[in-house]
C-alpha cells in the first residue's frame, strides 16, 4: 500500500524521541525488578545499564521497520485548504 499524502508517518526524530522516552520507563523498571529478585542494587544498574541500549537499539529499528508500512492506517480524504473558513481578525 503507498503512502497516504496526509496521514503523517512517523520521521525518524520521532521515533528516535518515542525510543528514547519509552527506554526510561523500560529500564527503570527492569533496575527495580532486578533489586526485587536479587536483593542488589548494583544488579539492578547492572543489568538496566546494559538492557538500555542493547534495547534502544532493537526498539528503534522496530519503530522504523513499522513506519515504511501502511499497514492498519485508514484511508482520510485529503483536506482542501480552501474549505478551511477564516475567522475575520478581531
Amino acid at each position: 500500500m503507498a503512502h497516504i499524502p496526509g496521514t503523517g508517518h512517523p520521521t525518524p526524530k520521532r521515533s528516535l524521541a518515542k525510543t528514547v522516552s519509552w527506554r526510561t520507563i523500560g529500564t527503570l523498571d527492569t533496575i527495580i525488578i532486578t533489586r526485587l529478585v536479587t536483593g542488589s542494587w548494583s544488579a539492578g544498574a547492572a543489568v538496566g545499564v546494559t538492557e538500555l541500549f542493547t534495547k534502544m537499539f532493537l526498539y528503534y529499528l522496530h519503530e522504523r521497520g513499522w513506519s515504511w508500512s501502511d499497514w492498519g492506517l485508514e484511508d482520510v480524504e485529503p483536506i482542501d485548504p480552501s474549505s478551511i473558513p477564516v475567522a475575520p481578525p478581531a
